[in-house]
């Protein structure tokens, strides 16, 4: 047997094994790199952007939303996101 041939064989297929293992991160890396923007925002938080929050109807500022300048996040109490 050839060790030289071998060798080269062995190298194409760990490549080529490598490569493959390359693509699928990136395609999940990209799948997922969109969301992620979406998940800090107020509405995916269960949240409104306002003025001010009525506090009277029940809801709070939350500052982990994100929302524009100017505005706050306002959710109701007892509301929870994960289980919608």
């Amino acid at each position: 047997m050839d060790k030289k041939g071998d060798l080269s064989i062995n190298i194409i297929i760990i490549a080529a094994i490598a490569l493959l293992v390359l693509i699928i991160l990136a395609v999940l890396i990209l799948r997922t790199g969109n969301r992620v923007d979406t998940g800090t925002s107020c509405e995916a938080l269960g949240g409104v952007c306002e003025e001010d929050c009525d506090f009277t109807a029940g809801y709070f500022k939350d500052s982990g939303g994100s929302c524009p300048q100017e505005q706050v996040c306002c959710r109701k109490l007892g509301s929870n996101p994960e289980e919608e």
